[in-house]
């Protein structure tokens, strides 16, 4: 009986084998589901990069080339980046309807999910910018005045002082920014569409880039109040003025000249 004593296990002993299968469990999960999340990822993005061949030859490869080498049609696509390819796409520049000065914003054909796959695409023909997360473009917290201070030095040459627009020379011109997302704007300034020059973070850091794009919120965004009425381009005085003089002066005279008219027939009769 003393011998088939010492050979029974302790009370403890079965919970104590539990927890080093639990802990030996654990220790392989943590080992391997890192390289199982990594490789679905990698999975994902091949099928994404895959999907967006498919849609870039259908709608692109026409004028870009089969590969983004560019034709005489369209510039190459190497190394532009996914973040030019969310902006053009995603505001409806791309594809283009027709040739001309400069491709204007109209209808997006494309989903979000198709635009990303595009992106995806574009981004495997070489390196640059990539659509910048939320963080980067949200204007909370960025110091508004400073941004002001930086669209009238870099900006407002082209786009007017508060982001109404202008007209530039042969055809061209620079967009309104009125209703533009903070995204898309933040994807300009990296990128540099069209006409415009790109402002890398070398160039201009992502603070400022957010400065930015709270300034055109706080005086072109849904909620921006003008309390002279009418902005009138916000140009300031040269538009004021100008409308004194056509509206105001011609008001007088047109006064002037019924009172004139007025005396006169008074006199007659």
């Amino acid at each position: 009986m003393k011998k088939l004593s010492a050979r029974r296990r302790h009370p403890l002993a079965a919970v104590v084998v539990l927890l080093l299968a639990l802990a030996a469990t654990g220790g392989l999960y943590a080992a391997f589901a890192p390289a199982d999340k990594a490789q679905a990822d990698e999975t994902a993005q091949s099928l994404a990069i895959d999907e967006g061949k498919k849609l870039y030859a259908v709608g692109c490869s026409s004028c870009h080339g089969t590969g983004g080498q560019g034709s005489s049609d369209g510039p190459p696509l190497t190394g532009v980046g996914a973040a030019a390819v969310d902006f053009q796409v995603g505001t409806g520049r791309m594809p283009l309807q027709q040739q001309g000065a400069q491709a204007p914003k109209k209808k997006v054909i494309y989903t979000q999910a198709q635009i990303d796959q595009l992106a995806a695409y574009i981004a495997s023909l070489g390196a640059g910018p990539s659509v910048p997360t939320e963080k980067q473009y949200s204007p909370k917290g960025a110091d508004i005045a400073k941004g002001g201070e930086l669209f009238r030095t870099n900006c407002a040459q082209c786009h007017n002082f508060t982001g109404e627009g202008g007209a530039l020379t042969h055809g061209k011109f620079a967009p309104s920014l009125e209703g533009v997302s903070p995204k898309h704007i933040y994807e300009a300034m990296q990128t540099g569409p069209q006409n415009m020059p790109s402002f890398p973070d070398t160039t201009m850091p992502e603070k400022e880039k957010k400065e930015i794009i709270a300034y055109l919120d706080a005086v072109n965004g849904e909620k921006t109040q003008s309390p002279g009425g009418l902005k009138l381009g916000g140009l300031g005085p040269v538009s004021e003025g100008l409308f004194g003089w056509i509206f105001g002066l011609g008001s007088l005279i047109a006064v002037a000249v019924w009172v004139a008219a007025r005396t006169a027939k008074a006199k007659k009769s």
